[in-house]
């Protein structure tokens, strides 16, 4: 990670296969999104490190990314926490330099590398918010998940007020763990997501399941098959958590809607394609099936 302090701000030195601007676009795509506001060019996000909460003003200029931190400066080592949080959040280990050889040459991905270069798989470090947010998703559609997203968050999670506005926390595993199905039914989880969601956050507030303990599994199909024994995680969900939070770069969620309609659009199909139609066209995409899925997202907004 390179990244420098300035006592009052941190600036972090991105890979040179970075576009802040692209990396905006795709986290602007719900005025429903509560959980970072966006203003002016900048993303305004709370994080939580060793219980404070501290707001972050992110920015680039110049290929860096600049934080500062509109509610004060917190100290050093909270600094170094954030510094890394945002290093995680937009991917930046990743090197991308053998995706954009291979989408180069490939029919699927060649125009959507050169429209989005620079583009991340914008993760969800917390293990927590990732599982939940995959369940709320299920079998709805994006703009109905954004606004249950919404309730419960802002039911259930932390927050700060600056200059008139409200930032929010994701509600902790803990906090949940000791809700009652009809603290979510109320609202509009539907019985088995209400279920499925206090279920998780019991076996992470007991500490059953742990980010720690999925990454120190050898293989990418233990940590699959780990999380589908989970109630409620389905092969889709797995996948869209070992892409978004555990960073596998070769997750594939080929099951999702949004890549089948892109695919549809890309390609200028009559209708969806079927799964096997998908296989054949991912056969170059080996190893690097979660950033294409990530780049053929981005062709929906």
């Amino acid at each position: 990670m390179k990244w420098i302090d300035r006592e009052s701000d941190i600036v972090i030195y991105p890979p040179k296969e970075f576009s802040f601007e692209e990396c905006l676009v795709y986290l602007g795509r719900s005025d429903q999104e509560v959980l970072h506001q966006i203003d002016e060019g900048s993303i305004y996000k709370l994080i939580k490190v060793n219980e404070a909460l501290i707001l972050c003003k992110i920015s680039s200029d110049n290929h860096s990314i600049t934080v500062e931190f509109p509610m004060g400066v917190p100290p050093i080592h909270s600094r170094k926490q954030v510094a890394e949080y945002i290093w995680e959040w937009f991917d930046l280990d990743q090197k991308l330099t053998e995706f954009y050889q291979m989408a180069s040459q490939d029919r699927v991905l060649k125009t959507l590398v050169q429209s989005y270069y620079g583009l991340r798989v914008i993760g969800i470090p917390d293990l927590f918010e990732a599982l939940v947010w995959a369940v709320m998703g299920q079998q709805i559609n994006l703009t109905f998940a954004y606004t249950l997203k919404r309730r419960f968050v802002e039911q259930y999670g932390e927050s700060l007020v600056f200059e008139g506005k409200t930032y929010w926390l994701f509600p902790s595993c803990e906090r949940i763990a000791s809700l009652h199905l009809d603290d979510l039914r109320q609202l509009q989880f539907t019985m088995r997501k209400a279920e499925y969601t206090i279920g998780i956050a019991k076996a992470m507030a007991n500490g059953e399941l742990t980010r720690e303990s999925l990454l120190q599994k050898k293989e990418d199909q233990q940590i699959r098959e780990s999380l589908m024994m989970i109630r409620g995680i389905g092969a889709w969900t797995a996948d869209y958590v070992m892409m978004k939070c555990l960073h596998f770069p070769s997750s594939f969620p080929i099951a999702d809607v949004g890549l089948h309609n892109a695919l549809k659009n890309v390609l200028g199909l009559e209708q969806k394609p079927t799964i096997d139609e998908i296989r054949e066209y991912a056969v170059n995409w080996e190893g690097w099936q979660a950033y294409a899925t990530f780049y053929l997202w981005r062709s929906l907004l």
